[in-house]
C-alpha cells in the first residue's frame, strides 16, 4: 500500500491502565503514567494506534459487554480531552473454559493468537514491518510475533518514556 503507515499496537490492562484484575467498571479506571501522551506523541508522527485486548472477563461473567463497553467509552473520553485518539479497539470476549456459554470457545482474536491485529491489519493501512506492540503479558508479545510484528514487554513505569525507547531499539533492529 502506497499510504501504509506504521502502527503500535496497545495492550489495555497493565499497559493503558492500571490492571486490577478485572477492570470492568468506569470507577476502577486508572490511567498508567504516561499513556495518554505516548498514544499523542505516536499519533503526532502519523502512526495508526490500536488497543488489543483479551476481555476474558466477559466469558465468565464477571461483567458484561455493557460495562466492557462503558469503560471504553470512558477511555475514549480521556483520550478526547488529551487532544488525541487511537484508531480502533479490538477486544476478544471469549475463553475456552469461560463459564458463559455464548462466549465460552476457543478464538483466533484470543492473544497469543493473531487475530485483533491481524484484523487491524486487515483493515487499516498498516506498515507490517515498521509496526509494534507494548503488552505487559509474554502473551501479548507471543501475538505480536504471530502476525509478524514487534513485540515488547512492559513492566510498569511511564508508557510514553517506555515507548520512546521501544521505537528506538526497534529502529536499531531489536523485535
Amino acid at each position: 500500500m502506497a499510504d501504509s503507515r506504521p502502527a503500535l499496537f496497545l495492550d489495555r490492562d497493565g499497559v493503558l491502565n492500571v490492571d486490577h484484575g478485572f477492570v470492568a467498571r468506569v470507577k476502577d479506571w486508572t490511567w498508567i503514567d504516561g499513556a495518554l501522551d505516548c498514544i499523542k506523541r505516536f499519533k503526532q508522527r502519523n502512526w495508526l494506534v490500536f488497543v488489543v485486548t483479551n476481555q476474558s472477563g466477559i466469558a465468565f461473567d464477571h461483567y458484561s459487554l455493557a460495562d466492557m463497553e462503558a469503560v471504553h467509552a470512558h477511555m475514549h473520553l480521556g483520550l478526547e480531552q488529551a487532544a488525541t485518539q487511537v484508531d480502533q479497539v479490538y477486544y476478544c470476549p471469549f475463553h475456552p473454559e469461560g463459564t458463559n456459554p455464548a462466549f465460552r470457545k476457543d478464538s483466533f482474536d484470543r492473544k497469543p493468537k493473531p487475530g485483533m491485529i491481524l484484523s487491524a491489519m486487515a483493515e487499516f493501512p498498516v506498515k507490517r514491518e515498521a509496526s509494534f506492540l507494548i503488552g505487559d503479558k509474554q502473551t501479548d508479545i507471543d501475538a505480536a510475533h504471530a502476525a509478524g510484528i514487534g513485540g515488547f514487554l512492559f513492566r510498569g513505569g511511564n508508557l510514553a518514556e517506555f515507548a520512546e525507547w521501544a521505537l528506538a531499539s526497534f529502529e536499531d533492529g531489536s523485535r
